[in-house]
């Protein structure tokens, strides 16, 4: 499912006080979204430079967004984190701990 990026410094600020999973790889925190026909959700991925250097940063960056792109979200506003252990998990496990951490918050059934 497409998804839009998430911008600015008031949007983060504002998925604070949402719900919150985590796992071991990535930690997840969301708020909710009314239905709208543009851009129904909109994500947040946060990789710093405790992950790694920019090419590793860059890789789990684009690991996760895939996953997040071939998943199925209702309407939300989402943050990803990733933990400095997503530097050398594969996609699977990547797959596998956002999962564990979008069911843990109640995003996902």
């Amino acid at each position: 499912m497409p998804f839009s990026s998430l911008k600015g410094e008031k949007a983060f600020q504002r998925i604070r006080s949402g719900r919150a999973g985590r796992g071991k790889l990535v930690s997840v925190r969301w708020f909710p979204l009314r239905p709208s026909v543009q851009n129904p959700v909109r994500i947040g991925i946060v990789v710093s430079k405790k992950v790694g250097k920019a090419v590793v940063r860059n890789t789990v960056r684009r690991r996760l967004r895939e996953i997040l792109r071939r998943m199925y979200l209702p309407p939300c506003e989402a943050v990803i984190v990733a933990q400095p252990e997503a530097a050398t998990a594969t996609y699977w496990e990547l797959l596998r701990d956002l999962g564990h951490a979008l069911k843990k918050s109640g995003l996902v059934q």
